[in-house]
């Protein structure tokens, strides 16, 4: 099968033009010409993924492996080390990142993994109804997500309206219309902004909350790849990340 044919299957599901101006999805390694015998699904790529990819396949990440120019190729960055191997192997890659954000990967968390009442989403944002203390709702979405500890600021006892985006969403902290605030990556400048403007922030960290892309994106393509006589196969690149707690590893 050739990579274009998936491409555009790709581009109609979810429009790569919608992506931000900033983000760099669609088809950054390979040629539209060429030929696709197998298809890996993972949220990131590490070299550890690679070594098991077969030659001439394709892979498709939630995060691009590059975002920015580069202006030397010396095989010693995460981003250059993985294109040799890439290249090497002649495997083709394609990133689905803040346009599949929009379409299909904050709803799909919010409603499949976390089990929220949304009631409408406005680009990132997905805003649901909760009316739950605090403290219940937090233990809930850390029980979900299978987090150990979780970390949050809270500015009232109870939690009517939540909002959540995956991943990084604390620049979107002027946008949100909710009385909590659900993403990743939140730092500390973050928490005083959100304390100030009276918003409860729960902490659903990064990998945590997007390593769902990819059994979501395998379950979107799985008809059209087995109408051609291919399947997504799920790999896992591994959360770059350890917690510890007095001495002893939690996930």
């Amino acid at each position: 099968m050739k990579l274009k044919e998936i491409y555009q299957y790709l581009d109609k599901l979810s429009p790569f033009e919608l992506q931000e101006k900033w983000d760099n999805s669609g088809l950054l390694v390979g040629n539209l010409e060429d030929e696709i015998k197998k298809v890996y699904i993972s949220i990131d790529l590490d070299e550890e993924i690679l070594k098991d990819i077969e030659e001439n396949s394709l892979i498709i990440t939630h995060h691009p492996l590059i975002f920015s120019a580069l202006k030397r190729v010396n095989f010693d960055t995460y981003s250059t080390k993985l294109l040799k191997i890439l290249i090497q192997k002649n495997i083709a890659l394609i990133s689905m990142h803040t346009n599949i954000d929009k379409t299909h990967l904050n709803s799909y968390v919010a409603k499949d993994i976390l089990g929220l009442d949304v009631i409408h989403s406005e680009e990132f944002i997905c805003y649901a109804e909760v009316n739950d203390s605090f403290s219940n709702f937090a233990n809930n979405i850390a029980e979900k997500l299978g987090l150990k500890y979780l970390k949050y600021v809270k500015c009232s006892e109870k939690v009517k309206k939540v909002a959540l985006v995956t991943g990084a969403g604390m620049s979107l902290i002027g946008e949100v219309k909710a009385d909590c605030f659900i993403t990743g990556d939140i730092k500390y400048h973050d928490a005083m902004e959100a304390k100030a403007r009276g918003i409860s922030l729960i902490d659903i960290r990064h990998y945590e909350s997007e390593k769902h892309f990819s059994v979501l994106l395998s379950a979107l393509i799985e008809e059209y790849l087995k109408k051609n006589e291919l399947k997504a196969i799920i790999t896992a690149s591994k959360n770059p990340f350890k917690f510890c707690i007095q001495g002893e590893t939690v996930e």
